[in-house]
């Protein structure tokens, strides 16, 4: 059709025939594909004339007659397209759901991903995942269905019943899109009757799942000079869209653990006769003395969030409850941004009277631990196997009864490597560090206690040493290295209270009922408090907290 355009400038090189004929396939085209040419008819050349249109004009009217010759071509295709999608014979077994707002009841018996087993092969059944992956080539269609930790493939192939438009419907299917099949269960690859459907179009996601499923490298990987060729997601983006980051198989597999932390907890808890108890989270005073405490407006005054539930759990003895336990939110206003700390955490904290030594309480609360890691190895093998497919760590290692070790002895045993440090010093981070390495050494465990710290270094309420005046009766609870336990004996006489509060400069009239509960009898007693996102991230050996906790908070972060 180029060929017959008129330059500007030049005479026309058509025939008044071969005009006519221009003229007669464009207004022939023009029908064909509903296109109204103005006053076509008008332009037609009669034989024997000389033509009526200026070059312009014949130009205007070849380049209408290409466009309508390409449109009517265009119908064409998509009549032959319809009659192409007249002969779907699988339109009955796919589509969409469309918006699901509980117009109707469905009765679908649907089967856990983890359950498509041998143990259920030939069986038909229903069973609804993520679109993890997908893969078509040819007349075959593969999808990887994902369901919290487990994943299945769903394998189609055209044949009578699954024709190439459904095969094409799947593959465009969303990654992350939620479906519903209905398949055969089969040890091998034979075709699978599907019936899929999915919800909306889905926006470009802002993380890919396998990128952010991707094997963390090891230190010693780290080191090498080659550079991971795969992309990375790193952590604020992980934070920064945790919804899709928690469909990781690790995500579920964390927080399946985690829970189960909370589980073990209260159970074994509850099986040694403690009470469970609410304490109060908006408090008059700083728990712990200090500046490290978020100060809120309370009606025309002031109040703090809790750094623990400690004075609560005292006043709970003080009222003859025993044995307590309490789990909640705890706040903390360090400006600390490590990998082990957070703003907000989540407390297991306990509390029991004793008879005559502290030790009962320590040594209870170390076999409550040593129990729970029990129970998590037992009950989450594969939750555990996930998240070390991910973030490669070594077993965590424990020993029977748990080991305690005197704060006076583990001095001794830094400065025989080379740590230059003072008998009442508090432990720095990386000492802390470096101790549990040589722990883990000298005694083959990742888990022990550390008894005996100076009295300067812990809070007001604890009960210093009746032997020595520069120790307490205090100790804490390491894991990899890392504290995840403080807890001491408390002081239970007003008096002996009132003297430790006003050394460490605390307000007295804010926590003049704290004291005043102490002066009608209370029993010895001890506990601790425990931070549930360290017992996680140190057992499963992640690197960073946050990997820990559903939506963290620190001095940076405050959403999602």
């Amino acid at each position: 059709m180029a060929d017959v355009l008129v330059q500007e400038g030049e005479e026309p090189k058509l025939s008044k025939k071969e005009l006519n004929k221009l003229a007669k396939k464009a207004q022939k085209a023009s029908k064909a594909a509903e296109v109204n040419l103005v006053k076509m008819a008008d332009v037609l050349v009669q034989e024997g004339e000389e033509p009526k249109l200026s070059k312009k004009e014949l130009n205007k009217l070849a380049k209408k007659a290409q466009k309508a010759s390409k449109a009517a071509e265009k119908g064409g295709n998509q009549q032959q397209s319809a009659s192409d999608e007249q002969e779907d014979y699988s339109k009955d077994f796919y589509g969409s759901y469309g918006l699901v707002n509980s117009k109707e009841k469905k009765e679908l018996n649907f089967l856990r991903v983890k359950e498509v087993t041998a143990a259920n092969a030939s069986k038909d059944i229903w069973v609804r995942g993520r679109v993890h992956t997908t893969r078509s080539k040819g007349k075959n269609c593969f999808l990887v269905l994902r369901q919290g930790v487990y994943t299945v493939q769903v394998a189609m192939f055209m044949n009578e019943k699954i024709s190439k438009q459904m095969l094409k419907f799947v593959s465009s299917i969303s990654k992350e899109s939620i479906v519903d099949v209905y398949a055969t269960i089969n040890k091998v690859e034979n075709p699978i009757e599907s019936s899929l459907s999915l919800p909306l179009p889905l926006p470009k996601l802002p993380l890919q799942i396998e990128d952010a499923s991707r094997r963390a490298p090891t230190d010693e990987e780290k080191s090498n000079e080659q550079e991971n060729q795969l992309a990375v997601v790193n952590l604020d983006t992980r934070l920064d869209n945790r919804v899709l980051d928690l469909r990781t198989t690790t995500s579920h597999a964390i927080f399946r653990i985690q829970a189960g932390v909370c589980n073990q907890f209260r159970n074994i808890l509850d099986a040694r006769g403690f009470v469970e108890i609410m304490a109060p989270k908006i408090i008059s005073a700083p728990s712990e003395g200090g500046a490290n405490v978020f100060e809120v407006s309370y009606f025309k005054g002031s109040a703090y969030l809790a750094q623990s539930p400690q004075l609560y759990k005292q006043m709970a003895i003080a009222g003859d409850f025993e044995k307590v336990y309490t789990i909640g939110p705890v706040f903390r206003a360090e400006d600390s941004n490590t990998h082990r700390h957070m703003t907000e955490f989540v407390g297991l904290d306990l509390e029991m009277a004793f008879n005559f030594h502290y030790h009962e309480v320590m040594e209870t609360i170390a076999e409550v631990l040593t129990q729970m890691f029990k129970g998590l190895q037992q009950n989450y093998p594969d939750e555990i196997a996930a998240v070390g497919n991910q973030y490669p760590a070594e077993p965590f290692q424990f020993c029977e009864p748990p080991l305690i070790l005197k704060y006076p002895d583990a001095i001794a045993l830094l400065r025989a490597n080379g740590i230059e440090i003072g008998d009442e010093d508090d432990l720095s981070t990386p000492v802390e560090k470096f101790l549990g390495k040589l722990v883990k050494e000298r005694y083959s465990t990742d888990f022990y206690v550390l008894d005996k710290f100076p009295l300067a270094v812990r809070p007001f309420y604890t009960m210093p040493d009746a032997h020595d005046a520069r120790y307490s009766n205090s100790y804490d609870m390491f894991m990899r290295g890392e504290e995840i336990l403080s807890g001491a004996q408390r002081i239970h006489d007003a008096d002996i209270l009132t003297e430790r509060a006003k050394h460490h400069q605390v307000d007295l009239v804010k926590i003049q009922s704290y004291i005043d509960a102490f002066k009608y009898g209370c029993p010895p007693h001890a506990g601790g408090g425990i931070g549930l996102e360290r017992v996680t991230m140190l057992f499963l050996g992640l690197h960073n907290i946050r990997l820990a906790s559903l939506f963290p908070r620190d001095p940076k972060r405050l959403t999602p």
